[in-house]
């Protein structure tokens, strides 16, 4: 099944043991023994981003039977944008919101940032706001009116589920691409002032899913915080800190620079 591939660099963890010339042979064995299982683990936990640089893989998205690349005919190649918007009781602070809101600012931004994703490109939205988490918007096209009045419905205040939100996401990107039998491109788009919850919100699992599993690629933009984030992974995602709405919109915008271009005339060549 042909792939957009997203460059990806992958980390390589290098593990030094040190024993001392004077403990038996013993105890050199049981630390290498040790050590390796140590490797062995570090190995698993970056084994999460090979995805989109494995040209053989093709395991996603998980079809059912009779659902198969020989179906590809009537395939589409479709951009996907799936934007989650953080509507947490911070956002109500005028901190970095340039005299208003950061949500506030943060509407204006996504109303600039929707307005110019192409036309032909699907977008739908999730927010967690005072009205709990949920998706607002489907993924679709003609729905920029819809998404521009479900951004002025977003009243900020609740806690910050950024596990649920990102999974959310994540299935919404999945059903797609079963519809696109896999062809096209699938963008996460994160907004965001806050820290999860360690207890029961930390996104590492659901991230390291979309890494391991998914060619989704991952964009966050976080707003009024340092780059010190769970989702700032360097060469695994796309991470911009805003501290203004210029810079919040610029970040946004930039989500379009940093998708990759699908060549429509090897889509077609190619079936």
């Amino acid at each position: 099944m042909l792939r957009k591939i997203i460059p990806i660099g992958i980390a390589a963890v290098a593990l030094v043991v040190i024993l001392s010339n004077k403990e038996p042979p013993s105890v050199d064995k049981k630390a290498e023994k040790i050590a390796n299982k140590i490797a062995k683990r570090h190995a698993a936990a970056n084994s999460s981003s090979p995805y989109a640089l494995d040209v053989q893989r093709s395991s996603w998205p998980p079809l059912t039977e009779g659902e198969t690349s020989a179906n590809a005919v009537g395939a589409t190649a479709t951009t996907n944008y799936y934007v989650v918007l953080d509507g947490s009781g911070s956002m109500q602070s005028k901190q970095c919101g340039g005299g208003t809101s950061r949500v506030d600012a943060a509407v204006e931004a996504m109303k600039s940032f929707f307005a110019t994703v192409p036309a032909d490109a699907n977008v739908g939205l999730a927010a967690f706001d005072r009205r709990a988490i949920s998706e607002r918007v489907a993924l679709g096209v003609g729905n920029r009116d819809a998404l521009n009045d479900a951004l002025g419905n977003i009243r900020a205040g609740s806690d910050t589920p950024l596990r649920t939100a990102i999974q959310i996401g994540y299935d919404k990107l999945t059903a797609q691409a079963r519809k696109q039998l896999g062809y096209g491109e699938y963008h996460l788009v994160i907004v965001t002032d806050g820290q999860p919850d360690p207890r029961s919100e930390d996104p590492t699992p659901v991230v390291q899913d979309i890494l391991s599993e998914s060619p989704i690629v991952l964009h966050t933009v976080g707003f009024c915080i340092d780059a010190d984030h769970v989702l700032n992974q360097p060469s695994r995602m796309f991470y911009a800190s805003a501290t203004s709405p210029e810079e919040l919109q610029k970040s946004l915008h930039a989500v379009l620079a940093e998708a990759p271009s699908f060549d429509a005339t090897k889509f077609q060549e190619s079936h």
